[in-house]
């Protein structure tokens, strides 16, 4: 699905005026080195109603904040402080000792994904941080409203690369519940194997299904035809993504969620159109759409009233906001 045809569908839907989640991608990404401190601490001073991060398990069973299952060449820099040559190692192969050697701060310069970045303050000396540290920071900045989506970073392809699923969504239950935030957290992941864990063991946490049906990704549907939500079910193939809720048994991407026991849906922004919107609303489905930064979709989005908005410019959304007259969550300035 190209942009152009994303904008026209959104524009069809009718106007709605519910209050959106303002969520800050792995903090606030286009500002700020992404799930860091730094991150974290910039998406507090604009305003959010949810900090977006992704987790990972170290060998010594801390629970980080980090995209990739291994060292990203893109923005780690080596104890040398020479950037990595290739992908490191896994998160899961590095004690944190180990792994808070290296520095995040700062995108490799000169590479396609720091020119899609330009307006990312660099702070060098930045490390991987706990997700405890992210708790902490939060509750220095005063601010106890504010959520925390919290991705867990595994692959069924690549098994051995993190902990199984459970073991990985019982480090994470573990570190919310030791912080006091059950309440004010959600655990999100494509794996949704992670989410029937959190919803057998924490059922006061809630969890989101992350779904993408685009060339880079697609945890919906596999084989020749996978790739567009367009597919139609019958020529998926069963996905090793799904938990064993498969699209060819229950027909559309929403049915797939709310027979998983979710209650939010978080598709990827080109996977949207009207009836899956509305399809999900009548199923009771909250919807909340990734990753959303350009402002004529930003609008667009607040205009059909989805319950959410992941950005990595949060403070572009809250701009769009502004101008509607909504309410916006109160910025708490922090130091990280």
């Amino acid at each position: 699905m190209n942009r152009a045809f994303v904008a026209c569908c959104l524009l069809a839907l009718p106007i709605a005026a519910a209050a959106s989640d303002l969520q800050g991608h792995r903090g606030a990404r286009g500002l700020a080195p992404e799930n860091t401190l730094p991150a974290f601490a910039k998406a507090l001073s604009v305003g959010v109603d949810t900090l977006e991060l992704d987790t990972g398990v170290t060998r010594d069973g801390v629970v980080v904040v980090i995209h990739d299952p291994s060292l990203n060449p893109l923005i780690a820099r080596g104890p040398d402080g020479k950037w990595l040559e290739k992908r490191g190692a896994a998160v899961h192969e590095l004690t944190y000792e180990e792994l808070a050697r290296y520095d995040v701060g700062r995108l490799k310069p000169d590479t396609g994904y720091s020119k899609r970045y330009p307006q990312q303050v660099a702070v060098d000396g930045t490390r991987v941080p706990k997700l405890a540290e992210v708790f902490a920071l939060v509750k220095k900045a005063g601010n106890d409203k504010v959520r925390f989506n919290i991705e867990t970073k595994l692959a069924p392809m690549v098994p051995d690369e993190t902990l199984a699923p459970e073991p990985f969504a019982r480090a994470v239950v573990e570190e919310i519940r030791k912080a006091g935030m059950a309440s004010r957290a959600a655990i999100q992941s494509f794996d949704w194997r992670t989410l029937q864990v959190v919803q057998k063991i924490a059922p006061e946490i809630e969890t989101v299904y992350l779904t993408a049906q685009q060339r880079f990704l697609d945890n919906v549907c596999t084989g020749v035809k996978a790739g567009s939500p367009a597919v139609a079910p019958a020529d998926c193939e069963p996905s090793p993504w799904t938990a064993g809720f498969q699209l060819k048994e229950h027909g559309s991407v929403p049915k797939m969620v709310k027979a998983a026991g979710g209650k939010v849906w978080s598709p990827e922004l080109r996977d949207i159109d009207p009836a899956k919107l509305k399809e999900a609303r009548d199923l009771g489905l909250r919807v909340v759409v990734w990753t959303v930064n350009e402002p004529a979709h930003i609008a667009r989005l607040l205009e059909v009233g989805v319950d959410g908005i992941i950005s990595d410019r949060p403070d572009l959304v809250r701009e769009e906001m502004h101008k509607r007259g909504m309410a916006l969550p109160a910025p708490t300035p922090v130091q990280p």
